[in-house]
């Protein structure tokens, strides 16, 4: 109880207590381009005893059999990329239905992964002709099925010493329209919307920082589509952006998720803090109430 300045005490809400509720919803492995295994990444999140835990490894949930064998209970996702107004935007997808239908999106996934390969091919033919020669098929075998693309080219370019860097190599050859450039068939925020909604999963916007202003007006005319989510607890917010980003959440009536986007160390830690008032609506929007 707390004074009321007349004398009288009244009921403070759970989370002036202090309760917290500790959750990790955004995080990588090696399955895309975090630096742990998916079962590390599982071990470490289960030493928090997070309330919900999600691996979410962009456009593949490959890790995620190994990430719940370490800790059990673990929500299938993935961190769905996808494109509006010629920008990329990154999608958290959360499988609440726990059926058959995921396979759907799986397969989905897999041709974006598949798409993004054969354009590597075929920037390597490219460079090819512009007298650079490099065997990609190691690299692809390299990545054991993650998502690959043009920074993969760029670091093979500088282990090569054809390139100084990842920087030079872009803006020499692997530019948007450059000599070797590729056009990367892209999926709309509405078909991926769409997706996601035919498996009953939930999305969620992802570090909505990174579309600043343009956030909210995203957020607006997709919610109908079914993103009624937004990634208002992210790792590195201080209180004020979290607050800009908790009052957009309420002002459009959407679910305010959490987590630390994490892709290894030296990076943080995982895991980030909710109020339980926070917590509770997330869980419940998630289905483990």
């Amino acid at each position: 109880m707390a004074p009321t300045g007349r004398g009288r005490q009244r009921k403070l809400p759970p989370t002036c207590y202090g309760r917290r509720v500790i959750v990790e919803l955004h995080c990588h492995s090696t399955c895309s381009d975090g630096s742990a295994g998916p079962d590390e990444v599982g071990r470490r999140a289960a030493a928090l005893a997070p309330a919900v835990f999600a691996l979410t490894d962009h456009d593949t949930c490959a890790g995620h059999a190994a990430a719940a064998a370490a800790l059990p209970g673990a929500v299938r996702a993935t961190e769905l990329t996808c494109h509006d107004g010629g920008r990329s935007v990154h999608v958290l997808v959360y499988d609440v239905a726990g059926d058959d239908r995921w396979a759907d999106l799986e397969r989905l996934l897999a041709g974006q992964v598949a798409a993004r390969r054969e354009r590597l091919r075929t920037i390597a033919a490219r460079l090819f002709r512009l007298g650079i020669v490099l065997d990609v098929e190691p690299l692809l075998a390299a990545a054991h099925g993650r998502a690959v693309g043009r920074p993969d080219i760029a670091a093979a370019l500088v282990a090569q010493g054809v390139a100084a860097s990842r920087d030079d190599a872009f803006a020499r050859w692997l530019h948007d329209g450059g000599p070797a450039d590729v056009p990367l068939a892209r999926l709309s925020m509405a078909d991926g919307l769409a997706a996601v909604r035919a498996v009953g999963a939930r999305a969620s916007l992802a570090h909505p920082h990174q579309h600043g202003d343009r956030a909210a007006a995203l957020l607006r005319r997709h919610a109908r589509d079914g993103l009624d989510g937004v990634e208002a607890f992210y790792g590195r917010y201080d209180p004020g952006e979290r607050g800009r980003w908790l009052a957009v959440a309420d002002g459009l009536g959407l679910c305010a998720t959490g987590g630390s986007d994490w892709h290894g160390e030296p990076e943080g830690a995982l895991g980030v803090e909710l109020p339980d008032d926070r917590g509770q609506v997330l869980l419940a929007w998630l289905g483990r109430a």
